[in-house]
C-alpha cells in the first residue's frame, strides 16, 4: 500500500498522517482478528462530541461471522465487487437524541464523523486498508440489523489487510490511488451586508464573531467587513468553569 505523500503535496505543514493516510479498495481477503478491530474502536471511543454524549455507535461483521453475508449483501454491486475482500464490514450510526440533555442532537452526525475519522486514521497507522463507503441500502440496514428508530444510518466502512490492485475490476484499478484536495483559497466578504456562500465561510481566514455576525479580514486591504448573511444563526459562545472530573468515556 502505496502512502499518499508519494502522489500528493500539503499545502502547508501538517502532520504526514493527513496526507499518507487514503482509502484503498484493494485487500487481501483475509480474516481480522477482533482484538485488532477493537483498536480501531478505542480510537473512535476518544472522538469529541457535544456534550460528550458520544452518540456513535459500531455494528460489525467480521468475514468469518454469520453476519458476514447479511453486511454484504446490503451494499451496492459496485461495491461489492471489491468489498467482499475485506476483512470486517463496521455500519456507523448516530443516536439522534443527546442522551445527556433528553433533546434532539443537532450534532449526532457531525460527531459520529469524529468518531469515522479517528477510526480510520487509526487503522491507517495499523497498516489496514479503511475504505468508507455511502454506496448500500441504507432502509434495509435499518430494517434487517434491527436499528432502533432513534438511530441514524450514517456510512458503512470496509476495513482489510491490503491486497493486490490487480484483484480489483479493471475500471476500479484505474483508480486505485491517493487522490487530491481542493486547496485553500480565502474568499472574504464581498461588501458589507453581503451574502455569504457556503463555499466562502470554508475558506475565510481569520475570522471572529461578534454579535452573531462574522467578521472577517479582507485580504491586503488591513481592515474588515461585516456579513449579516449568517445573523439569524446567533452565533453563542458558552463559557464554563474547568471540572475536577474527568470526562468518561464508553467501554
Amino acid at each position: 500500500m502505496i502512502k499518499g505523500s508519494s502522489v500528493r503535496r500539503a499545502h502547508h505543514r501538517v502532520d504526514a498522517l493527513f496526507v499518507d493516510r487514503w482509502p484503498p479498495r484493494a485487500m487481501s481477503g483475509e480474516a481480522i482478528a477482533t482484538d485488532e478491530l477493537l483498536r480501531l474502536f478505542e480510537a473512535a471511543r476518544w472522538a469529541p462530541s457535544s456534550y460528550n454524549a458520544q452518540p456513535w455507535r459500531m455494528l460489525y461483521a467480521l468475514r468469518e461471522h454469520a453476519e458476514w453475508p447479511t453486511f454484504l449483501d446490503l451494499l451496492s454491486e459496485s461495491n461489492k465487487a471489491w468489498a467482499r475482500r475485506a476483512g470486517a464490514l463496521v455500519l456507523f450510526v448516530s443516536k439522534k437524541i443527546n442522551d445527556r440533555t433528553g433533546q434532539p442532537s443537532m450534532t449526532h452526525s457531525f460527531d459520529a464523523g469524529a468518531a469515522w475519522a479517528f477510526f480510520g486514521l487509526q487503522g491507517h497507522l495499523n497498516g489496514y486498508a479503511v475504505h468508507g463507503m455511502q454506496g448500500f441500502d441504507y432502509v434495509r440496514a435499518q430494517r434487517e440489523l434491527q436499528i432502533p428508530d432513534e438511530f441514524r444510518v450514517e456510512a458503512m466502512v470496509a476495513v482489510g489487510k491490503p491486497g493486490s490492485t490487480e484483484t480489483l475490476p479493471p475500471p476500479l484499478q484505474e483508480r486505485e490511488s491517493p487522490n487530491d484536495r481542493r486547496p485553500i483559497s480565502p474568499r472574504p466578504c464581498a461588501k458589507a451586508g453581503g451574502r455569504l456562500r457556503v463555499d466562502d465561510l470554508m475558506h475565510l481566514p481569520v475570522t471572529q464573531r461578534q454579535n452573531g455576525y462574522i467578521i472577517a479580514m479582507e485580504r491586503g486591504a488591513g481592515r474588515s467587513v461585516r456579513c449579516r448573511s449568517l445573523r439569524p444563526f446567533g452565533w453563542v459562545v458558552h463559557l464554563s468553569k474547568p471540572q475536577d472530573r474527568q470526562p468518561r468515556r464508553r467501554p
